[in-house]
């Protein structure tokens, strides 16, 4: 029994410096992240075959929220079971966290001052190029049929008018597993596809969390947020864009802008991006709540559908649903594209970085963040220079 109990000790304090490491490290988005844990667990440390690891990759895409986070909890629950659960994620977006969150202090502060936005000019055309990037793959995975691009354009034009995001990730999944399913519903199936692609761009009814800025309501804006966000994270900008920009106008696009900046240029999930915003609207407080609420479902969902998410992905009923909640992932993500770049190529110097790293990404795979450190120090340059 002691024997057992020091195995298990070991191994959670195993677990916590795994993913302190990979936390601190992990530069470059999800696909980065899943290879660190790839070389770390699999190949150095053997926790687990790689077979299981790709059946694990599987299951994160299965659930809504961040995929390489859903992967580190649930390399943490085979390892440890529910104790390496928590620590293993918590270990992943701690580091994260307390690097935006100091960052975030620093920005309140001295944000404002020349120097700091000649670094973010230079910064934010790269990120748009990167979201760019993101899409034109995604698009080859996710738009394969004709109702796969139907969707994604119905749910791109319905975003850019102003239609929430949560209906129609919700319309599109249905309109999906309707089609997929037509041969076992019958002729009603067929009446109900068009209904329901007709519905996406009119999905505006749904309700959202009606509320002012304090911690208490970011909390549960982030809560929803990470209990619906499927597809890249990159999808996380069309969710920010709505609910802080244009309904509690309480960010503006450009500290929008700033936000995801950060969120690339730092370490572990994208999704600590809540951790600025947070931070921005209603301090320290405002940043924990909001980091608490968009990883909490994370948690939750990985320790309530571990057991039975093998067995999902062979219902055609679910399997239909998340190929539609991809597709209209991927029209918001276009939707935001458009609005971050009319937001901010507004010079002969953004458009050109933009094309200069988009060009670079595309050709070379280099990793966004040393695009990313190349671009603020070029804004800080051509700032000093006086050309911007």
């Amino acid at each position: 029994m002691n024997d057992e109990r020091a195995e298990r000790k070991r191994r959670l304090w195993e677990i916590a410096a795994v993913f302190l490491k990979l936390g601190t490290l992990a530069f470059g988005g999800p696909a980065a992240h899943i290879a660190m844990m790839d070389d770390e667990i699999v190949k150095k440390r053997k926790w687990l075959s790689r077979e299981h690891f790709v059946d694990l990759i599987g299951a994160t895409n299965l659930i809504p929220g961040p995929n390489s986070t859903e992967l580190a909890i649930h390399l943490g629950l085979e390892r440890g079971g529910i104790p390496g659960l928590f620590i293993a994620g918590t270990c992943f977006i701690l580091p994260a966290m307390l690097i935006v969150l100091a960052i975030a202090a620093a920005y309140g502060r001295y944000g404002v001052l020349p120097q700091v936005d000649a670094l973010l000019a230079g910064v934010k055309p790269v990120i748009i190029a990167i979201v760019a990037l993101a899409l034109i793959r995604l698009w080859k995975t996710a738009a394969k049929t004709s109702l796969a691009v139907a969707v994604v354009i119905a749910v791109a034009a319905a975003s850019l008018l102003g239609a929430p995001e949560i209906p129609m990730l919700l319309a599109s999944g249905a309109l999906y597993t309707l089609w997929h399913n037509r041969a076992k519903i019958g002729r009603a199936a067929l009446l109900l596809n068009p209904l329901a692609l007709s519905a996406i761009p009119g999905a505006a009814a749904a309700a959202g969390v009606q509320a002012g800025a304090g911690y208490g309501s970011l909390f549960l804006i982030f809560l929803k947020i990470g209990s619906v966000l499927y597809g890249s994270g990159y999808v996380l900008l069309a969710f920010l864009e709505s609910e802080f920009v244009e309904k509690l106008g309480v960010l503006t696009q450009k500290q929008l802008l700033d936000a995801v900046a950060v969120g690339q240029f730092t370490p572990g999930p994208v999704f600590t991006t809540a951790t600025f915003i947070g931070y921005i609207i209603d301090g320290t407080p405002g940043a924990i709540a909001s980091t608490l609420g968009i990883f909490l479902p994370a948690f939750l969902l990985v320790l309530i559908l571990n057991p039975i998410i093998p067995k999902l992905r062979s219902s055609s009923w679910v399997s239909g649903m998340l190929d539609g909640v991809n597709a209209a992932s991927l029209g918001l993500m276009a939707a935001v594209t458009v609005k971050l770049a009319q937001a901010s190529l507004d010079g002969i110097f953004t458009i050109a970085a933009f094309a200069i790293s988009f060009g670079v990404m595309y050709r070379f795979k280099l990793n966004s963040a040393i695009l990313i450190l190349a671009g603020a120090a070029a804004g800080w340059i051509l700032h000093a220079l006086g050309a911007v």
